[in-house]
């Protein structure tokens, strides 16, 4: 029922293509740099916890031969399959009827919450086994912190979007049916479909530490 756009979309993420086709969006426009927004939407505290990050120097670990990160690999993929598996599984309600709407709001409300109680603890974690490889990494996973709480609030509110355009499209499927109740099924292809995206969305800075864990230190 859905069909992806060319175009970059919003942000460049699968998510927002998807997003933007639900609203009919038009192919978005060249958009200001990321270091420019950022700095719109930092307060001077949040500039003042991203320097201290930027300008610490953390203690140097204890050298030891530190073994190949594939506990954090596995603990990643772990964490992605489990929210995966959840995601398919769908509402644990069923429907009382083709226009009830409730299970599946309460179903992507009950996924966007596991997703950040989950990824947010993967996060830490893996800041935890960067904070553990040497300096430069530690200072890594420092401003990792500083990012993901600066920025949470704003990212919550944008996700919270996910929301409100599936039941946009819910509505929308349903008027364009004339009574044809097939469109159920192609709308519960498109919510998993965007949940997809949206737990790919957040895996994001997660993966970044991870590869970060992966990449061998200079010689």
């Amino acid at each position: 029922m859905l069909h992806g756009s060319p175009s970059p979309g919003v942000a460049g993420s699968e998510l927002t293509r998807l997003l933007a086709c639900f609203a009919g969006s038009p192919p978005a426009q060249a958009r200001p740099a990321f270091a420019e927004r950022l700095g719109h939407w930092l307060k001077w505290t949040d500039a003042a916890s991203l320097s201290a990050a930027l300008n610490n120097s953390p203690t140097a670990p204890a050298r030891s031969r530190a073994a190949a990160p594939l506990a954090e690999a596995a603990d990643f993929e772990r964490v992605r399959a489990t929210l995966e598996a959840a995601i398919a599984a769908g509402p644990r309600e069923g429907a009382s009827g083709a226009i009830d709407f409730a299970p599946y709001r309460r179903h992507c409300i009950d996924q966007q919450q596991a997703m950040e109680a989950a990824i947010g603890a993967l996060r830490q974690r893996l800041r935890d086994a960067l904070s553990r490889r040497s300096s430069a990494l530690a200072r890594l996973a420092a401003i990792d912190a500083v990012m993901d709480q600066t920025l949470a609030a704003r990212e919550r509110g944008l996700l919270g979007m996910v929301l409100l355009r599936l039941q946009s499209h819910f509505a929308q499927l349903q008027r364009a049916a004339s009574g044809d109740t097939a469109w159920v099924a192609a709308f519960r292809d498109d919510m998993d479909r965007v949940l997809r995206a949206e737990l790919a969305h957040r895996l994001l800075p997660a993966q970044g530490l991870l590869d970060a864990l992966n990449t061998p230190p200079p010689t």
